[in-house]
């Protein structure tokens, strides 16, 4: 069994529940709710590593309900939590998915993303691990190009190494990156191809893009290229060859399996009819299917792919909802009973706008700030400003569609169009937004209901 902590080597693991909410206080505002469930649910992860016994296997992560209508953070809470566990991390729209046989991708998809994910991150970490020795390696063999020494006399070895120390700090420096080499690259022979139904090798373990490469074998291929390009083409080639990529398949697939998290999203969505409201036929019955594919999922079960097979028993899954037509209840039951944290998130208003502006560390309003600081424009906006707009913000969401914190990015844009259009010819210094500004931007907007429809 995998050993979480060295996978990554990260100590953000090892953080209390206390810990993980500040956190996501961080990014988020409000919801303290969700964020103790996620908290815990990440927590406890750490704590079954721990455990020794047989008792081990049998704690399973305890998957959780999100209910709250879109836009008050259900998905931000997710991605956070998976930032702060450096996990591999998917978020899934429960619509895409249909009855196999139907149009629409196999719920087993999901698990195979979350895979390639957990992969990728591992890889990444391995290549920050070995990447000044591939830089060195790379530099050597521009510098063989450069001052080839197989053929050098004994008497001129000094002179020669000092010639090459030179042309190393000129290489360091960039100065030589107009200069053109000829490396050897590696070229692909596999034919384009259109293959029937890629999904389908993916679920029977098929890797075509492998099979293929045995019949049609790669060669290698002189190019003659600037320094500069040839650093990256020979980088990945020194990489691959430090790499050891089934190590790096196999601690992927753990990672995903032991770490792994799921955001499934809209599960709402796929919640059946009350009985004896679909008559036993419609859709409901398709909705029903659905979530009866992604029932195995949650209850632990093998999924093959061309990388391997992965086991989906320890994989957090966080669905959400906003339940407007329908309620949790209306899940089928086995389902319901796979997600045994059940947490409502509360609704957004004028004051939790104007907190979600100005203090978490991606605020819309530091990111304008930031933006514009390119410009040498300093933007201020006073707190008559910011209350506008999150007033505004909060009655556009009562008087059209209620899309949560996501009405503040609409205003914002509509709101600096004009600062950020003219910024490169404006005078440098403090640029002002005032409540007066935010009113005279936005009020004639606000006031067409119709014209706000389209443009906010």
């Amino acid at each position: 069994m995998v050993n979480l902590p060295t996978i990554l080597d990260s100590d953000k693991k090892e953080l209390t529940p206390r810990q993980i909410v500040d956190k996501l206080d961080e990014y988020i505002i409000g919801q303290d709710e969700a964020k103790r469930s996620v908290a815990i649910a990440l927590r406890n992860r750490v704590r079954r590593q721990r455990v020794e016994g047989e008792i081990k296997e049998d704690i399973k992560p305890k998957n959780i309900l999100m209910i709250g209508p879109t836009g008050v953070g259900k998905s931000e809470i997710s991605r956070r939590l998976a930032n702060i566990a450096q996990a591999p991390f998917l978020k899934v729209e429960a619509t895409k998915f249909t009855e196999v046989g139907y149009m629409g991708r196999d719920v087993e998809s999901m698990i195979r993303d979350l895979m390639s994910r957990g992969i990728e991150m591992v890889r990444q970490h391995e290549v920050e691990k070995v990447e000044e020795e591939a830089r060195a390696m790379v530099e050597d063999r521009i510098l063989d190009k450069l001052l080839p020494t197989e053929d050098a006399k004994e008497e001129r070895a000094e002179s020669l190494e000092r010639t090459r120390d030179k042309l190393k700090r000129k290489l360091r420096q960039g100065d030589l990156d107009d200069r053109y080499i000829e490396v050897s690259v590696t070229q692909s022979n596999v034919p384009q191809v259109e293959v029937f139904s890629d999904q389908g090798m993916d679920q029977m373990g098929i890797d075509m893009g492998n099979m293929l490469g045995n019949i049609f074998p790669s060669k290698k291929e002189t190019k003659r290229v600037k320094i500069e390009k040839a650093r990256d083409m020979l980088f990945d080639e020194e990489v691959d060859k430090l790499l050891n990529e089934q190590e790096i398949k196999r601690r992927g697939i753990e990672l995903a399996e032991e770490s792994g998290i799921i955001f499934l999203d809209e599960i709402d969505k796929i919640a059946g009819d009350r009985p004896g409201e679909s008559g036993g036929s419609g859709p409901g019955v398709s909705r029903q299917g659905v979530q009866r594919d992604i029932l195995p999922l949650l209850e632990g079960s093998t999924v093959r792919s061309k990388q391997g097979t992965i086991n989906t028993e320890n994989i957090l899954f966080i669905t959400a909802g906003a339940f407007n037509v329908s309620s949790p209840s209306d899940l089928i039951p086995e389902l319901q009973g796979r997600l045994p944290i059940r947490v409502e998130l509360d609704s957004l208003d004028a004051p939790e706008f104007k907190r979600i502006l100005t203090e978490p560390r991606d605020a819309l309003v530091k990111q304008y700030r930031a933006l514009l600081e390119v410009e040498e424009l300093d933007l201020e906006f006073t707190e008559g400003a910011i209350d506008e707009i999150a007033q505004a913000s909060a009655k556009l969401n009562e008087t059209t569609e209620n899309i949560g914190a996501r009405r503040l990015e609409t205003v914002m844009e509509k709101l600096m169009e004009e600062i950020s259009f003219e910024a490169p010819s404006m005078e440098t210094g403090v640029e002002e937004i005032d409540r007066d500004y935010v009113k005279d931007k936005l009020e004639r907007i606000i006031e067409d209901r119709d014209l706000s429809r389209y443009i906010l």
